[in-house]
C-alpha cells in the first residue's frame, strides 16, 4: 500500500498547510488512540512531547483533542528531545509516544512521529493501518461521558530524563576539568542538555538555548556547526558539541576547531567497546552514505561495517534484527541500543566523552583513527521521479566505472524521496577521478533521463 502520509521519518511539512495541518493532527491523534485501543482493554495512555517551533502549540491541541476524543488519556510534557519521548514512553508504560518536531528543518516545517510504548518507532505495518484509519469515519466508536478521555502535563518529564541520560555516563568518571561548548540550535534540549553537562562537573559555555519559536535551527545546531568551531577557538574549549532541534543528533568540534562528524564518532566509539568487549559481533551498522574511511577504520581494528538504506529508522531495524548494539549516521544520528531505542544526541555526546575521559586523549588525536575518502556529490534534477533503473544504461555504466575503481572507492545513485532529483556520489582515493567518474554518470542521466 503507497502511504499517503507518512515518510521514513513520520509525517512532515510545511506547517498550516496540507498534509501539516490541524486537521491531520487531530486525525493522527484520533487514529493512534483507536489503533491501541483495538489491541488492549484498558485506559489508553499516550505521551505528547515536542520541540520549540512556533506551530507546535497548535499540533499539540490538536493531537491532545483527538486522543481525548477517542477514549484515551494525554500526557504532554512540552519541549524535549525526540529520544526522551521515546525513553519516556517506555518507563510510563504508555501505549505510545508522540514527538511534535521537524528536527534539522526550518522553523517553518513541522512533523509528527510515533513510537510504540517499548519506544521503538512504529513498523511500517502499523502506519499503515493508522492511515486507514486517519480515512474512516471513526465517529461511531467515540465514547462519550465519563469515558472521554484526559489530559495532563508531566511535570517532572525533565527530571526523570536527566535521571536516565546522566545514568548511561560512567559512575567512576566525572567531566570535571573539561571546557566545553554547548550548542542546543534552540530546540528541544535547550534546557535539559546543559543540565546533564552542567551536573556532571563540566565548565559549560552554552549557546542555542534561547528558543523564540522562529529561531530553531538557524544559523546554530548541529547543521550550522561553523560557529561552534569558532566558540571552541575562542574559549580554549576542549570540546564542542552541537545538537539538532529535537535533540536527537550530534556534531561535535574536537579542541582545535575542526567539525568531526558522525562517522569519526562512531569510529572512536567502535574502537573502545571493541577494546573492551562490549561491541556486539564486533560490528558496527551504518548507511550507504557513511564514508569508505570508516569502513577501513573498522577492519583496522578487527571489526566491520554493516549498511543499510538512508535513515536512522533502517540502521535500528537491522540492529534489531540482527543484534548489532551500535550504528548510526554520518549525520549524526547514533544509536547506542544497550541504553536506548532510538539517536539520542545527549546520550552520545556523554559516550564520547567518557572514551576521552578514561583515554586522557584529546578529541583531535582520537578522531585521527579514521581517514576520510574523498566524496564527489552531483543532484540531476529530471522532468519527473525516475529510479536509476528507469535510465537506459545507467546500471551497466555504473557497473563498469565502479569496476575500475578496483575495491578503492564505490557509487551510489539514488532517487530524492520527495523531488524529482537523482543523487550520484563517488567515494575513492583519487578525488580527480571520482570527479570525472560523477561528472560522466550526470552527463548519462542528463542525456538518457
Amino acid at each position: 500500500m503507497k502511504r499517503r502520509f507518512f515518510g521514513t521519518d513520520g509525517v512532515r511539512g510545511l506547517a498550516n498547510v496540507y498534509p501539516m495541518t490541524v486537521e491531520t493532527a487531530l486525525s493522527i491523534g484520533r487514529a493512534v488512540a483507536y489503533f491501541f485501543r483495538e489491541s488492549r482493554n484498558r485506559k489508553h495512555r499516550i505521551l505528547i512531547g515536542k520541540d520549540t517551533r512556533r506551530s507546535c502549540y497548535m499540533l499539540e491541541n490538536a493531537l491532545v483533542a483527538g486522543i481525548c476524543s477517542m477514549g484515551a488519556n494525554a500526557y504532554v510534557v512540552g519541549p524535549m528531545p525526540t529520544p526522551a519521548i521515546a525513553f519516556l514512553a517506555t518507563s510510563m508504560r504508555a501505549d505510545a509516544g508522540v514527538v511534535i518536531s521537524a528536527s534539522h528543518n526550518k522553523f517553518e516545517d513541522n512533523g509528527i512521529k510515533l513510537f510504540a510504548g517499548d519506544g521503538f518507532k512504529l513498523p511500517d505495518h502499523a502506519e499503515i493501518r493508522i492511515e486507514e484509519l486517519m480515512e474512516q469515519d471513526l465517529s461511531h466508536v467515540m465514547p462519550t461521558g465519563a469515558n472521554v478521555g484526559r489530559a495532563r502535563r508531566i511535570e517532572d518529564a525533565q527530571g526523570r530524563y536527566i535521571v536516565f541520560v546522566k545514568h548511561t555516563f560512567p559512575k567512576d568518571l566525572t567531566l570535571d576539568g573539561l571546557k566545553i561548548v554547548l550548542d542546543c540550535a534552540n530546540g528541544a534540549a535547550y534546557k535539559v542538555a546543559p543540565a546533564v553537562f552542567e551536573e556532571l562537573g563540566a565548565d559549560l559555555i552554552k549557546v542555542g538555548i534561547e528558543p523564540n519559536g522562529i529561531n530553531i535551527n538557524k544559523d546554530c545546531g548541529a547543521m550550522h556547526p561553523e560557529r561552534l568551531s569558532q566558540l571552541v577557538k575562542q574559549h580554549g574549549a576542549d570540546i564542542g558539541l552541537a545538537l539538532d532541534g529535537d535533540g536527537d543528533r550530534l556534531i561535535v568540534t574536537d579542541e582545535k576547531g575542526n567539525i568531526v562528524n558522525g562517522d569519526h564518532i562512531m569510529a572512536i566509539c567502535a574502537k573502545h567497546m571493541i577494546e573492551n568487549k562490549t561491541l556486539n559481533y564486533n560490528t558496527v551498522v551504518a548507511t550507504v552514505m557513511s564514508n569508505m574511511g570508516l569502513e577501513k577504520a573498522l577492519e583496522a581494528m578487527g571489526g566491520r561495517l554493516v549498511r543499510t538504506n538512508v535513515g536512522d529508522r533502517y540502521v535500528v531495524e537491522t540492529m534489531r534484527e540482527k543484534g548489532y548494539n551500535f550504528g548510526g549516521e554520518q549525520s549524526g544520528h547514533l544509536i547506542f541500543l544497550d541504553h536506548i531505542t532510538t539517536g539520542d544526541g545527549i546520550l552520545a555526546a556523554l559516550q564520547l566523552l567518557a572514551v576521552m575521559q578514561r583515554s586522557r586523549r584529546p578529541l583531535s588525536e582520537l578522531a585521527s583513527i579514521m581517514e576520510d575518502f574523498p566524496q564527489v556529490l552531483h543532484n540531476v534534477t529530471l522532468q519527473e521521479k525516475k529510479t536509476p533503473a528507469e535510465i537506459p544504461g545507467l546500471n551497466e555504466l555504473q557497473g563498469k566505472l565502479e569496476r575500475g575503481l578496483k575495491g578503492s572507492g564505490r557509487i551510489l545513485i539514488r532517487p530524492s524521496g520527495t523531488e524529482p532529483v537523482l543523487r550520484i556520489m563517488v567515494e575513492g582515493e583519487d578525488h580527480d577521478r571520482i570527479e570525472e567518474i560523477a561528472h560522466t554518470l550526470a552527463e548519462h542521466v542528463e542525456n538518457n533521463a
